[in-house]
């Protein structure tokens, strides 16, 4: 049985935009990577189920820079451009569908955007509400030109959670069937903790949230009543004795939610940890990516197989993950992808 993985990349040296991965899972070996489609940078992907592809997209013009989105119906194997949602200024960092009110959202790092747009019939977008954010950030050098949301996508009770690097601070939106946002609750993290990414565990009722800047994962126990955050435990994904720098960057949870994965660019690791009943976190293992700055990696269908891409080295790896331990074995390394940076299945 053969896997596909749309990879996104940025397009600073070799890359040429989007990217398709096959995985034999039976083989366990990665056998295929091909071109797929033109893009500035298309450092973030999000699959609809109508078969449209809504991809992070920078333009230079004149020396102009415009930064928006590319969307591209997948219908037929060659994707076909449908539309671009450009604007004067920096790309956004993150995009997600929203199926059940067709909704995009984006998160921008550079401009503190977090923007919905309405998805028509023809897969198009109409911009449907911005908010900016604002308020005190932290003293880290990335942090003190500003906010910097890193992520927006949907809690499990379908509210809206933004990420926000430069603030430290996790923010919960109600969001109308029109896309129109309405704040609920903030929740601060410690100085310097750069959030990034998040994941929930509906069952546990937690989150788990990872720092770019502190190398930590935060458990946090999520009240969907309320769509309040709070604070419960802090770990590390890097050994104590990594004086090096380090950004983690992807998280990901097991379906049976017992194990959480994270990337370390810098340690340039895969970390495991097992999560207990309350959503504890304790490691498990650390495995090199075998490349340099991995910035995202996914797994199989059956979440037996691990597909990392290695940013610097234009490289990706593939590992085997034990379901019992979550421990993970390297099975290929060298896999030439170039500048990957997001990895998401096709199906």
């Amino acid at each position: 049985m053969t896997e596909d993985f749309y990879i996104g990349t940025y397009t600073k040296r070799i890359s040429r935009g989007i990217y398709r991965v096959s995985v034999d899972s039976k083989a366990e070996r990665l056998v295929d990577c091909e071109w797929l489609a033109s893009a500035g940078s298309p450092t973030y992907l999000a699959k609809a189920a109508a078969q449209r592809l809504y991809v992070i997209n920078k333009k230079e013009t004149d020396g102009h820079t415009q930064g928006g989105l590319i969307i591209y119906d997948v219908t037929d194997v060659k994707p076909r451009a449908i539309q671009q949602v450009l604007r004067t200024g920096s790309s956004p960092a993150y995009v997600a569908v929203d199926e059940d009110r067709q909704l995009v959202y984006t998160a921008n790092y550079h401009t503190a955007a977090v923007t919905v747009y309405a998805i028509a019939a023809d897969g198009t977008l109409t911009q449907a509400d911005e908010v900016v954010d604002q308020g005190p950030v932290g003293t880290a050098p990335e942090q003190t030109d500003g906010p910097h949301p890193h992520f927006a996508d949907l809690t499990p009770d379908h509210r809206l959670v933004v990420c926000d690097l430069g603030t430290d601070r996790v923010y919960i939106y109600d969001v109308t069937d029109a896309g129109k946002l309405t704040l609920v609750s903030q929740l601060a993290l410690p100085d310097g903790f750069g959030p990034r990414h998040i994941t929930f565990d509906a069952d546990k009722g937690v989150a788990y949230l990872v720092g770019e800047l502190s190398s930590n994962v935060a458990t946090l126990a999520y009240d969907a009543a309320s769509g309040v955050l709070t604070l419960k435990g802090i770990v590390s994904t890097i050994p104590d004795d990594w004086t090096e720098h380090n950004g983690a960057a992807a998280i990901r949870m097991s379906a049976d939610g017992r194990f959480i994965y994270v990337s370390n660019r810098g340690h340039n690791s895969l970390t495991v940890f097992a999560a207990d009943d309350a959503g504890t976190l304790t490691t498990v293992q650390r495995i090199s990516t075998e490349g340099d700055f991995p910035r995202d990696f996914n797994w199989d269908s059956s979440q037996r197989l691990v597909l990392v891409v290695n940013q610097n080295s234009d490289n990706a790896s593939l590992y085997a993950r034990d379901a019992t331990s979550g421990k993970l074995t390297l099975k290929q390394k060298g896999f030439m992808v170039p500048e990957g940076v997001c990895v998401i299945p096709v199906k």
